[in-house]
């Protein structure tokens, strides 16, 4: 892997996307207004319980969305085949989406984080530049993910197919709507097995403790750790084209 190629394959990315209005908003303006929705319809409690959890998991859903989608049409345009034909690893190819998009991420973390902490009356008791930095890494997971489930899609409806797949299990799981701790022993067993669970308890940890504790730095290791997993496996996975 090349680090200028890494780097050169980001900003075609970025691009790419200066030119599609419509992907923009998905990432940086749907996550906004579904923060607003929430903050409308819950009162202060229940906003106050809900929305850290869903403050991780919104960037999460909507970049998996759009990556498997965009890596998708990467390979049925031909436009990987065309790259992975010159100087270029799957690597370089792989990791260069997940830098477009880890700075997308961060942009998506400050304005979706500025709306609710600003406007929205959200208040956590942890710092607010560590729940930052789990969203983003919440919206780099699903970068991850993405592109690892797009080696098994032909279509891009496919692709989104895989999202209830992909993705519900782990909010049913997570923490959000049953403690992790009151489920059964078989289903506790496997949300331990899936990110979100430890980007919600993360977010939690912060959410309720002034003092950041080492439980949290181990959930951010474990998803970090995660992150990097995910994006060898698509990196093994990925195909020069669709058959």
């Amino acid at each position: 892997m090349s680090a200028h190629r890494t780097v050169a394959t980001a900003r075609r990315v970025l691009a790419q996307l200066r030119h599609d209005p419509r992907t923009i908003a998905l990432l940086l303006v749907v996550p906004a207004m579904l923060m607003t929705l929430l903050a409308w319809i819950l009162d202060d409690a229940n906003w106050q319980r809900y929305a850290p959890g869903l403050l991780g998991i919104f960037p999460m859903l909507v970049m998996f969305l759009v990556t498997s989608v965009a890596t998708l049409r990467e390979r049925t345009s031909g436009t990987l085949e065309r790259l992975l034909s010159m100087p270029m690893s799957k690597a370089d190819f792989v990791f260069g989406y997940a830098l477009a998009f880890g700075l997308l991420a961060i942009v998506q973390a400050i304005i979706v984080g500025g709306l609710c902490f600003v406007a929205l009356g959200l208040t956590m008791r942890g710092p607010t530049s560590l729940v930052l930095m789990v969203a983003v890494l919440d919206g780099l997971l699903g970068t991850a993910l993405g592109l690892f489930v797009s080696a098994f899609a032909q279509t891009e409806f496919q692709a989104v197919q895989f999202m209830p797949v992909a993705l519900l299990p782990q909010f049913l799981l997570c923490g959000l709507i049953v403690p992790t701790d009151d489920l059964p022993s078989v289903l506790r067993f496997l949300s331990a097995l899936l990110p979100l669970t430890y980007a919600f308890d993360a977010m939690q940890k912060l959410a309720q403790n002034e003092v950041v504790s080492s439980g949290f730095w181990v959930d951010v290791a474990i998803l970090v750790a995660m992150a990097l997993a995910l994006l060898t496996a698509g990196t093994a996975t990925l195909r020069r084209r669709t058959r």
